[in-house]
């Protein structure tokens, strides 16, 4: 994994110096501090690259790279993990080195460039330049595991793997805020793509190929997008988990392609303990690691320790108490190059460093949820297919009798929602409405923007559509959010975090599976749980996800409060257009335990500090 920076100028615009370009690249240095790379490709184009050195890590696989016939100059960041097997399928045997970077720029050669990153299996974000055409393209990975920012104006591109390295760039760094997009980081608690908070900022869509060309012409394309409602062919439970089975044990077997050492998270949960028992199999001295505090209610090391010593794996546990673990809160704040407002970064952060001492790639279980519906809002949702399709009078009349005359609750406050799709991005909403209109009372009429259509799906009566719809919508929603947490986490530590359960495979064969195997009435995840206990059945199944988290409430209280006072109150709000009489509200409703507000003061403070 590594992080890289290039400029290029379509006009007469001139270029940032040298010096300056590379103290831009300076600001990536977690993502890659093996080794620093620079090119001037063409006078209007150059190209920086930080590197952490995982597969080839001789100059051979230095970057940025140019192909065999010097066609194209390129930096990448991420792995291929089938990039032997293209070799392969490449008539070339003037290969320098062992990369992947290197079997890219061949392949490009030979295929161009849509062919090139349709047969990719990986996770990647890179900055292609084709000389012969004086086209520049940016582009991501399907599933958007690796970030990839950009700012243009018509005159300059600058792409980035931070979008901090973006916005200080002098063609960005006075650029103004969004307001459709500060609406829309403060309903999601992050910002998703294709957007970025300043105008004339952007990220590239997971799946998508985006060209400019030397008249500054823009072009998109999108390679790869995850079917919405694929007619399942796998509908009975025992033939799904063994395909899950075989699966995901190739998966796990292709990513553990390294030149360096490798370890996995380890944290007691379904995901992660699945990728445990795969590991087990093709790397018998992997290392695993885990996270544990003293909360009776989100612990679970005891857990992952159970599964660890069932699979003779190595495992490392930190055992931090809640005054421990806020001492690493400044540090674990640093990896926010950018808004996102999910505190379990500290966690997440505080496992990447535990790992870094040992390994410098690590595999996680993150995807899993997503894929074969392990949320409870699957359910949340979907409980109320049988009326959502009632006008609004009826369905207030339903919730109301079932919550005051019924035990056992047919319907939820979901169905107050006019659709479904509404009711699914509610769920994920932790700032409300009318907090939201105090605090930014000009962002009242701003609508979001239209291009962000995640949740814009109307209601269905068909169970396993809704749950199929719903799942992209996650897959493309809160799902970019977690791996964000994740890249940011990981890279502020110099490690390469791998996710076996979003490997191509592993993503078409949960599409071919009949949903409501895994999800339904007191099911999550099903299929996922059943295959952990065959596998390891000397360890309980889980009863209740727990889930790690952070007293963040408390700590708002105590600890933290006079960090979230200073910052929230003396921060220039003028760009937001901010109330400061609504947050000082905000902080002295949550300090008095009117209400929890935790969730819209961490969205604040993650966009001021």
């Amino acid at each position: 994994m590594c992080g890289f920076l290039a400029e290029y100028n379509v006009s007469s615009v001139k270029a940032l110096e040298k010096k300056a370009f590379l103290r831009l690249l300076e600001l990536s240095h977690t993502r890659g501090p093996d080794s620093q790379g620079y090119l001037l490709a063409e006078s209007y184009l150059q190209m920086g690259f930080n590197r952490l050195a995982i597969l080839d890590t001789s100059d051979a696989g230095q970057q940025p790279m140019q192909s065999p016939n010097k066609k194209y100059t390129i930096v990448f960041n991420g792995e291929i993990y089938n990039h032997l097997d293209l070799r392969k399928k490449l008539d070339f045997n003037r290969y320098r080195g062992h990369s992947d970077t290197e079997t890219i720029t061949v392949c490009l050669e030979a295929w161009g460039i849509e062919r090139t990153v349709q047969a990719l299996n990986g996770m990647f974000a890179m900055t292609i330049f084709n000389h012969e055409t004086r086209e520049l393209s940016l582009v991501r990975d399907f599933a958007g595991i690796k970030p990839l920012f950009f700012g243009w104006d018509c005159k300059t591109l600058v792409a980035a793997s931070q979008y901090d390295q973006v916005i200080s760039h002098p063609s960005f760094v006075n650029k103004s805020v969004n307001s459709q997009v500060l609406k829309l980081y403060l309903q999601q608690h992050f910002v998703p793509a294709p957007f970025g908070l300043h105008e004339d900022t952007y990220q590239v869509l997971p799946g998508e190929i985006v060209t400019f060309n030397s008249k500054g012409v823009k072009e998109h394309l999108r390679y790869w997008e995850l079917p919405v409602n694929q007619k399942p062919i796998i509908t009975n439970s025992s033939e799904a988990e063994s395909h899950i089975e075989s699966i995901l044990d190739s998966c796990v077997q292709n990513q553990l392609l390294s030149d360096v050492p490798l370890g996995a998270f380890l944290s007691g949960g379904v995901d992660s303990s699945l990728i445990g028992t795969s590991i087990k199999k093709y790397h018998n001295k992997a290392q695993v690691f885990t996270i544990g505090s003293d909360s009776k209610i989100h612990d679970e090391s005891l857990r992952a320790k159970q599964f660890a010593e069932a699979l003779e794996l190595q495992q490392t546990i930190w055992n931090l108490n809640a005054k421990e673990m806020l001492t690493y809160w400044d540090e674990a704040m640093k990896a926010l190059h950018e808004p996102m407002a999910d505190f379990s970064i500290l966690p997440s952060y505080l496992v990447s460093k535990l790992a870094k001492k040992k390994v410098t790639v690590a595999l996680s279980g993150d995807g899993g949820d997503e894929l074969f519906f392990g949320y409870e809002r699957f359910w949340s949702v979907g409980k109320n297919i049988t009326y959502q399709h009632q006008p609004e009078l009826i369905r207030k009349a339903i919730y109301g009798f079932d919550k005051y005359t019924t035990s056992n609750k047919r319907v939820n406050s979901v169905l107050l929602s006019k659709r479904q799709g509404e009711a699914h991005q509610g769920l994920h909403s932790r700032f409300r409405k009318e907090w939201l209109e105090a605090v930014a009372p000009e962002l009242s009429d701003v609508s979001l923007p239209k291009a962000y259509q995640v949740y814009g799906y109307n209601n269905t009566k068909d169970p396993r559509d809704l749950l199929q719809t719903m799942r992209h919508a996650e897959f493309y929603g809160m799902m970019q959010k977690t791996l964000r947490k994740v890249d940011l986490a990981s890279m502020e530590n110099s490690l390469e975090v791998r996710v076996p359960f979003l490997d191509k495979q592993m993503i078409e064969v949960s599409l071919q599976i009949d949903p409501l195997l895994s999800s339904g009435k007191n099911k999550r995840k099903q299929l996922l749980k059943n295959v952990l206990h065959k596998r390891i059945p000397s360890v309980p199944e889980e009863t209740v996800k727990k889930g790690f988290s952070i007293p963040l409430s408390t700590w708002l209280r105590e600890d933290l409060k006079p960090l979230f006072t200073e910052r929230l109150l003396d921060a220039d709000l003028s760009p937001y257009g901010f109330e400061r009489s609504a947050i000082e509200k905000l902080l002295k409703m949550h300090d008095t335990k009117q209400q929890d507000l935790k969730w819209p003061l961490f969205t604040l403070y993650a966009l001021l500090k």
